[in-house]
């Protein structure tokens, strides 16, 4: 069983016959429009426009283009064919011949008419779907900047104080932890020195500020201009 992609192929190379065909009636080359392939195409055509709903937003556009495609090139043969009916070319048809040509003409205008609807509707909701696809995902964007915005910001915020470094192990780990963080968010987790050589610096730190007076040592993580900064203040 054919896929859907595999018709839409078929109904393709069908409307590219059925214009090399009409020029060959239109020319001479053929003595009677060529309505069997026009029958075939119609008919897949008018399956598509039922079943619409089953087609994904590419097969739906491909589809529309095609339709679009007919209907202007049925639009163009419908005039020709008028115009060959009623001129003086055509005297092999009788009266009988000329009024079915004339009413096949007709049945094939409001054919093409309906197809053009069908496929402008298709047109819509493919672009309908793409609006709300777009929209979708600039509120996924949107939602997972906020979040990362969220995030930075509360590592921004993060402060603590230490008097004592040697045995506020579970502290210093703790802004550790945060300076990761931070560094992740900002992409400049390569920088982030080993735990151990951060519990050195800290130890060192925090011993030549008390040195110049105060029990405690605040440390803070923020982020400015982009970057990561580790600060540390005398607090009392």
């Amino acid at each position: 069983m054919a896929t859907i992609d595999e018709e839409l192929g078929q109904i393709e190379r069908d409307i590219r016959t059925l214009k090399i065909e009409f020029e060959q009636y239109f020319g001479g080359g053929r003595s009677r429009p060529p309505t069997d392939t026009q029958w075939r195409l119609e008919t897949n055509l008018k399956r598509y426009t039922d079943r619409a709903g089953e087609l994904s937003s590419g097969q739906r556009f491909r589809y529309s283009n095609l339709a679009s495609t007919y209907a202007k090139y049925q639009d163009m043969w419908r005039k020709k064919l008028i115009q060959k009916e009623s001129g003086t070319t055509q005297h092999h048809y009788g009266a009988a011949a000329k009024a079915i040509e004339a009413e096949r003409a007709r049945k094939t205008a409001e054919d093409a008419m309906r197809t053009r609807i069908a496929a402008e509707a298709a047109v819509k909701t493919l672009a309908e779907d793409t609006a709300l696809s777009s929209a979708t995902a600039i509120a996924h964007a949107a939602a997972d900047a906020a979040t990362r915005a969220a995030e930075v910001r509360h590592a921004a915020d993060f402060a603590l104080a230490l008097s004592d470094p040697e045995h506020e192990t579970e502290k210093v780990e703790k802004l550790y932890q945060r300076l990761v963080e931070a560094r992740t968010e900002t992409g400049e987790k390569a920088g982030v020195p080993s735990l151990k050589d951060f519990e050195r610096f800290v130890r060192q730190k925090t011993k030549d500020l008390k040195e110049r007076g105060g029990r405690e040592i605040e440390y803070t993580v923020s982020i400015e201009g982009g970057h990561v900064k580790l600060k540390a203040r005398v607090s009392s």
